[in-house]
């Protein structure tokens, strides 16, 4: 018997490679991923600007990212990059009409809250593709929605508002009929297959570390290359060890599982260019 509703993910044409360049933009959730992605030792950037929730707040990081020449990517080789959806709500401050990634604890009177329509969070989603693209036109894009629900807005309004999102993706994603522009279903992989809330933090709202660690491994073999896999079956034992806190550091025998430790992690940095 079955008793759980699999998400299918086809096999992607494009795969990531051992410690590639990559961006994530985005929501919490994104924190959470790109977290993981580091300690795999990927050259990740994550959030370097805060949480951006929204669309327009995703395109506001991709330009300050590319107005300081700070986009994390080489000409000559790919890399991926990863903007994660929060919400199509969206704060625009009234004495200017501009929308903010941070309300920065303001009084809420100076701000007017209001709702990107699916062509609004397309167009931002969209040209924040394209503006790093200019530079760097062997970037990848990988397009998800945030499994978060926003108990705020009614759980109603929480799912219109993931709808149009979704909606707003599937656009972007026809307008550019690329395979290197394609979608990692986070949100149904949480609502329709782990659908359980042992798979929640005590919030009830926010996925656990456990669903965090099942959404990267769905993204893993769906998108990452045999060298990847390899390379990450090198680096694991060897981060375990490192890990490792012994009852007695000072004892003959630790130092020496220390040292072996530390010549696998040098030879393998060497190999790999990894960063710290």
């Amino acid at each position: 018997m079955q008793f759980t509703t699999p998400v299918t993910i086809a096999a992607s044409p494009w795969q990531i490679e051992p410690c590639e360049r990559m961006l994530f933009v985005g929501s919490c959730f994104a924190d959470n991923i790109g977290k993981r992605f580091k300690e795999e030792k990927f050259r990740a950037l994550v959030n370097p600007f805060g949480v951006m929730y929204n669309p327009v707040s995703v395109l506001h990081t991709v330009r300050r990212l590319s107005d300081a020449g700070q986009l994390p990517f080489c000409t000559d080789e790919p890399g991926t990059t990863v903007f994660t959806l929060g919400t199509n709500h969206v704060y625009r401050l009234i004495a200017t009409g501009e929308i903010v990634d941070n309300c920065q604890k303001r009084p809420q009177k100076l701000f007017h809250e209001e709702q990107l329509t699916v062509s609004q969070c397309a167009e931002a989603l969209s040209e924040a593709i394209r503006l790093i693209r200019s530079s760097f036109p062997l970037t990848r894009f990988l397009l998800t929605v945030s499994p978060i629900r926003y108990r705020k807005y009614g759980y109603h309004g929480s799912q219109l508002s993931k709808a149009t999102l979704l909606l707003a993706i599937d656009q972007v994603i026809r307008t550019f009929d690329d395979p290197a522009v394609a979608y990692f279903p986070s949100y149904e992989i949480v609502n329709d297959e782990l659908r359980d809330y042992r798979f929640y933090q005590e919030d009830m709202l926010h996925p656990s570390e456990q669903a965090v660690s099942y959404i990267y491994e769905r993204l893993s073999e769906a998108f990452f290359s045999p060298a990847t896999l390899h390379f990450l079956e090198q680096w694991h034992p060897i981060r375990k060890a490192l890990e490792h806190r012994p009852f007695n550091p000072q004892s003959a025998e630790y130092q020496q599982f220390l040292r072996k430790a530390q010549e696998d992690y040098k030879v393998l940095k060497n190999k790999y260019h990894f960063e710290e």
